[in-house]
């Protein structure tokens, strides 16, 4: 990714959880905003309440019980995914003009943070080709989805972003075909038996944001 000499970018952190359709409204708003100029670059830490989003390649099979929570249409890349309690949502709006203009280095970059993150918790993330977001290896073959990635980007200015699984039911997740993956699962750090909150969680990425995006955070705000 471009260095675009350590500029300031706002980290907003929320702490209680934001409404999906307002913090889809902010982001539009923000995004506008980045682009006209009068505003600065944000990265928003906030949670949800249950919910399933449906990104631009969700299948209607993938939704199995499509009554469970509800359930919002985006404009993001993806298929399902589910957001909730004890599961940390990062909301990346970064203007790419400024970044190299590579939609595929941008999200490798989201990759990136969430690797260097769970490894500052002890947790080895890895990629898996042909398949979006970050995995953990548990041993017989067997492999869990612990970060999910799912972008929009308007006249070179992102947004929507990444979701860590912190400690949230995972047994919400079988509502959908989580990404439209049906030969894997999902984890979290709690099943990982990985003690550890959305503080800890929240320092670890924001160093990775820093160090990856080669950005300096301006403010910390609620």
């Amino acid at each position: 990714m471009a260095d675009t000499g350590n500029a300031a970018v706002e980290l907003r952190i929320s702490s209680s959880p934001v409404p999906f359709v307002e913090a889809e409204a902010a982001m539009e708003a923000r995004v506008a905003a980045i682009r006209a100029g009068t505003a600065p670059e944000l990265v928003w830490f906030l949670e949800h309440s249950p919910l399933y989003t449906a990104g631009t390649s969700a299948q209607d099979s993938d939704l199995l019980t499509p009554d469970r929570f509800p359930v919002f249409k985006t404009g993001r890349g993806g298929q399902y995914t589910y957001h909730g309690p004890g599961q940390r949502v990062a909301y990346v709006m970064l203007d790419l003009k400024r970044r190299g203009e590579d939609v595929r280095c941008f999200v490798r970059d989201l990759e990136e943070c969430i690797i260097r993150t769970l490894a500052a918790l002890g947790v080895t993330g890895e990629r898996r080709q042909g398949r979006i977001g970050i995995w953990v290896a548990r041993g017989n073959a067997r492999e869990d989805k612990i970060g999910a990635i799912g972008v929009r980007v308007r006249h070179w200015v992102s947004y929507h972003g990444i979701a860590v699984n912190v400690a949230p039911d995972l047994s919400h997740f079988s509502g959908i075909v989580p990404c439209g993956v049906t030969a894997h699962g999902v984890t979290s750090l709690k099943d990982l038996g990985v003690d550890a909150g959305f503080a800890e969680l929240d320092g670890a990425l924001k160093t990775a944001f820093e160090d990856v995006f080669k950005i300096k955070f301006a403010a910390l705000g609620s």
